[in-house]
């Protein structure tokens, strides 16, 4: 017969523990630890106390600090969790000694944070240049959509709340137009209790939309037709991902290329990126004049970004201000002689979908007159000039040639919905004879610049991918700009504080 040891959950075992030896040297949490006691200035949190004669004593903004941090780190977000670490993990004990802040003390002293939190990032950045982990020699800005404290089903116009609402409110009368009519003829539904709660839940949503609209009015767009706001978190937008359409943030980081050392980060409640390449520019140069190292960080660095940065005026401020950049365009790979089979490994997928589908005429099949008057379409009609502006003319065609030509089913994508054609040539030419766009495509065509601007994934990726995987930051738990900035910021902050304990002299 198996003989197994003996067990007794009756007997007790006694643990000394001393907290500062739980906090063992080589540990991300004693670089942590001793960042936050000898190397950042934390006096810029002593203006939150007004307690110096009278008032309860306050918790140490170190101890918050910490816990704070090694909870991100260990991909604890939440300060319920946080709380909840404090009295059950030992480390977190040892971190705090034992003080046990309640979650909602870190959850204010997170959500409060918006005007320490950049002198805070910039003194983790002090420490990164002081161990010499930052190159200053190429600079890579991208930027990381994640989901937001805010349901994307709550988004719209006024115009589109106006009719979720008044849908809704039908739906309200229906249902007790119908439970009348069963209590005057005495009977009895068996789903009444459940659509008088339905009835409870529309008529809050109602309220809700309402309220809403008393106070709030659309967000104007650039083309002045009205963006859509959010009544859960209006700062957040919606957002096309790889994963699909999502209601959040961007949050975007200046990279450095010798350790990706974050040297900038801000989240965005913006669905473009066209927008955000001069502040996190501005951003840079600030942090590095702040903590007295650089004059101007871009006479010397060059800077990498994406094809979602890249717009005439964007290439014209960098041509200005004199900053050696890279920024793609969204034909780049199409020009690069090393993708020039990569239409053979599509997806068989899309192979089999675009089987039968004509192909359709693009705008090199048009003849643009000299004096951009009209065009000639293939069919031989006339489109004639509907508008223009700095970076294109715009041609439209009429109903009386368009509705009954021969070659419509390859001239309109869909033909069943769109009456006529439109056209355009895209100019903007400057008085140097091309446009900064043209110029950057040269640049960055040129043997040199490909190889620069392919070291812009090996830069600006693994931190979005630490802070995402390794430290499991899946969406913003807070709302509004202000709020999910200080959450992004302090990412980015252990991300960097990382760099620390593993490059930093003394601390790897």
């Amino acid at each position: 017969m198996a003989r197994y040891k003996s067990y007794s959950y009756a007997q007790g075992k006694f643990i000394p523990v001393y907290f500062e030896k739980q906090i063992i040297p080589g540990t991300f949490e004693y670089s942590l630890n001793h960042l936050v006691d000898h190397e950042l200035d934390l006096s810029i949190f002593d203006n939150r106390y007004r307690n110096e004669e009278t008032g309860a004593t306050a918790y140490d903004p170190k101890i918050l600090l910490k816990i704070i941090l090694f909870a991100y780190s260990r991909g604890i977000t939440t300060s319920r969790r946080i709380a909840q670490a404090c009295e059950e993990n030992i480390i977190f004990m040892a971190l705090s000694c034992d003080t046990k802040p309640h979650f909602t003390t870190i959850a204010d002293f997170v959500s409060t944070m918006d005007k320490e939190i950049t002198r805070l990032f910039r003194e983790v950045l002090l420490v990164c240049d002081d161990l010499g982990l930052i190159g200053k020699e190429m600079f890579a800005i991208d930027g990381c959509k994640l989901p937001s404290n805010a349901s994307k089903e709550w988004s719209g116009t006024k115009a589109d709340f106006e009719k979720k609402a008044a849908k809704m409110e039908r739906a309200i009368e229906n249902i007790i137009k119908k439970h009348r009519e069963e209590d005057q003829n005495k009977t009895e539904s068996k789903v009444k209790e459940s659509e008088e709660k339905f009835v409870s839940t529309l008529s809050k949503r109602v309220s809700k939309i309402r309220e809403w609209l008393k106070d709030n009015d659309d967000k104007p767009g650039k083309t002045g037709k009205p963006r859509k706001s959010n009544i859960t978190d209006n700062e957040s937008a919606k957002m096309k991902t790889h994963r699909g359409v999502i209601q959040g943030y961007d949050g975007v980081a200046a990279t450095d290329g010798k350790h990706q050392v974050i040297v900038q980060a801000e989240a965005f409640g913006e669905a473009q990126e066209h927008d955000l390449l001069k502040p996190m520019i501005e951003g840079v140069r600030n942090n590095f004049q702040e903590i007295g190292k650089e004059e101007d960080v871009f006479t010397k660095a060059k800077l990498l970004a994406d094809s979602g940065y890249h717009t005439e005026k964007n290439m014209e401020m960098l041509a200005q201000e004199g900053i050696d950049a890279y920024v793609a365009d969204n034909r780049f790979r199409k020009r690069d002689p090393r993708f020039a089979d990569y239409e053979k490994y599509k997806d068989e997928a899309r192979k089999d979908w675009a089987k039968g589908k004509p192909k359709l005429f693009r705008t090199e099949d048009f003849i643009f007159d000299p004096d951009m008057k009209h065009c000639i379409c293939p069919a031989g009609k006339r489109l004639y000039r509907s508008g223009a502006d700095a970076k294109a003319h715009r041609f439209k065609g009429t109903q009386s040639t368009c509705v009954s030509c021969a070659l419509r089913t390859k001239c309109i994508r869909n033909p069943e919905k769109t009456v006529i054609r439109q056209a355009a040539y895209f100019a903007g030419r400057t008085g140097a004879g091309s446009t900064f766009t043209d110029r950057m495509k040269r640049k960055i065509d040129s043997t040199v610049g490909r190889v620069l601007y392919g070291m812009r994934l090996a830069i600006s990726e693994p931190p979005f991918s630490h802070i995402t995987s390794a430290l499991k930051l899946d969406r913003f738990t807070l709302r509004g700009k202000t709020k999910v900035n200080t959450q992004w910021n302090l990412f980015c902050i252990v991300h960097n504080m990382t760099k620390i304990h593993r490059y930093g002299l003394g601390y790897a």
